[in-house]
């Protein structure tokens, strides 16, 4: 398995226009992150974006369809889709969840599991923005069920199926959150704690006095 060997997920080769649109996406998500940092979610327009980024306005909207795309929006599922297919089959579904996301993390360089952190902080404390992630939970929640039930061969609406994609959708909404309030997290291992969390069967006893 090619992505246990290297012990890094490869991503699919692309072409020079592929590329090439890969870099402006990139660029325009770095230049307005910066932007949002300097003077505020709010008073960032897509036209400094643009400008920053040295194309025009309308070029911007080929790229993202809106300001809020720029902080949501990655090029992380279909990475999150081959390695979770490449996992080991006698591993259970949250076992190759955890083995997927100890991968991909292994994979990022510093700069980019930072810009991951900044939008991810910024998607939950900016209102609209936390309501705009919140239309995309229907589609992420179905790829992990489809992910999942594709790995044990059951239908993709099966109820066993969704129930524990909703539980792993869970896991990473709370990851957010408590991220969110404890900076000095890190957000993948934090995933990874809380799935292994749910995965001894979400053990929660009192404080003790």
């Amino acid at each position: 398995m090619a992505a246990e060997q290297s012990g890094k997920p490869e991503p699919a080769k692309l072409g020079l226009r592929e590329k090439k649109k890969q870099k402006t996406r990139m660029t325009l998500q770095h230049q307005a992150m910066r932007l949002f940092r300097e003077q505020g979610y709010h008073a960032t327009t897509i036209e400094q974006i643009a400008e920053a980024s040295e194309i025009s306005p309308s070029t911007f909207f080929r790229y993202f369809a809106t300001k809020e795309a720029l902080v949501l929006e990655d090029e992380y599922d279909p990475i999150l889709v081959k390695v979770f297919r490449e996992q080991l089959v006698g591993l259970n579904p949250i076992q190759a969840m955890r083995a997927t996301i100890r991968e991909i993390f292994s994979s990022l360089r510093e700069e980019e599991r930072a810009a991951l952190h900044d939008r991810m902080t910024l998607s939950i404390s900016v209102p609209e923005l936390r309501a705009a992630s919140l239309i995309q939970m229907n589609e992420s929640l179905q790829l992990i069920a489809d992910l999942v039930a594709e790995r044990l061969n059951r239908p993709r609406d099966d109820f066993e199926v969704f129930t524990f994609a909703g539980s792993v959708f869970g896991v990473v909404m709370a990851g957010q959150l408590y991220c969110l309030n404890h900076p000095e997290a890190d957000f993948f291992t934090t995933i990874d704690r809380m799935l292994g969390h749910l995965e001894g069967g979400l053990p929660l006893m009192g404080q003790l006095e």
